[in-house]
């Protein structure tokens, strides 16, 4: 028996969620739990509560089983709430604090838990690859093996960050060993974009503004050019990893606005800058090369706050 199967002995009923705005480990996360669940634990009633993820997920089994209205008065005996803290759950949040037992899995390092069962694992790659030491890998099939490859590759960029580990490397080996399409998962999941996305990215480019002797780089979404563009959020994915690649930069900063005086800020490092340390200053959080917050104010003030915390690292 595997070690999920041990914490949910006893449960009829479990539910499962991620973060708002779910990129590719949350949704794998979830989504390989959910499928090893359904396939070695039938008679559970399993339900899914999530943001609609991106259609590039389109790809993974059942996708469609994902609610994305969480506005139910239901208590669950287990409710698993995945790559994230309470906090980060959104309109699912008031159904983990109901359940009779709440787990956090994760992996961010600045998660401290959140559940009556924690287990939050800083060094490995994604949260995918701790629900992988989880499961009972004699149990996989080919779709869970799949859902776990996608949340690894975009965590990891595509095993280019430095999260990933020969562990991360090994366990991928073993997951593309059960017969799926991993080159079209990568590209069609992680590479290709829409050419809206495209263009709003050329955009976003061509307007940022390097500073700190040029070794920081920021750019600015705000509500008029996305409303020009007809943009949302999910097509803004890729903006701050084209603006971490250019050459001499450090520290990447993009932002797009989420309300009245409010920006939704990823960063990027590439190694001198923790932005870790400076997302969870801000009230946010993520890894060190990795992380994000939401914060107040006009465009402006939010650089300036960013690039004082910067500065004490520079």
């Amino acid at each position: 028996m595997s070690r999920l199967e041990e914490l949910l002995k006893g449960a009829e009923r479990v539910a499962l969620s991620g973060h708002v705005r779910p990129d590719g480990d949350c949704v794998g996360s979830v989504m390989a739990v959910y499928l090893y669940l359904r396939k070695n634990m039938p008679n559970m009633e399993v339900k899914v509560f999530l943001e609609t993820p991106s259609s590039v997920f389109g790809c993974i089994e059942e996708i469609e089983v994902i609610d994305s209205n969480m506005d139910t008065k239901e208590e669950y005996d287990v409710f698993i709430a995945l790559d994230c803290n309470a906090e980060r759950l959104g309109d699912a949040e008031p159904v983990f604090e109901r359940a009779k037992t709440k787990i956090n899995i994760d992996h961010h390092v600045s998660n401290q838990g959140c559940g009556d069962i924690n287990i939050v694992v800083p060094d490995a790659s994604s949260t995918c690859e701790v629900v992988y030491d989880l499961m009972d890998s004699e149990k996989l099939d080919v779709e869970i093996a799949k859902t776990l490859y996608i949340g690894i590759i975009h965590d990891t960029g595509v095993f280019k960050y430095s999260n990933t580990s020969p562990k991360t490397l090994n366990i991928a080996a073993k997951l593309i060993g059960y017969g799926f399409d991993f080159s079209k998962i990568i590209d069609e999941t992680f590479y290709e974009k829409t050419y809206l996305q495209t263009l709003v990215c050329a955009k976003a480019v061509s307007e940022s503004v390097r500073f700190m002797d040029e070794k920081c780089i920021f750019s600015v979404a705000d509500k008029e050019m996305m409303e020009f563009y007809g943009a949302e959020p999910k097509d803004l994915d890729g903006v701050i990893n084209q603006l971490r690649i250019v050459k001499g930069v450090e520290c990447a900063i993009f932002m797009y606005q989420t309300g009245n005086m409010e920006y939704k800020v990823s960063m990027r490092s590439n190694g001198l800058v923790n932005v870790s340390r400076i997302a969870t200053f801000f009230g946010g959080g993520g890894h060190v090369r990795a992380a994000g917050c939401t914060m107040k104010g006009t465009a402006h003030d939010v650089i300036n706050n960013l690039s004082t915390q910067i500065a004490l690292q520079m």
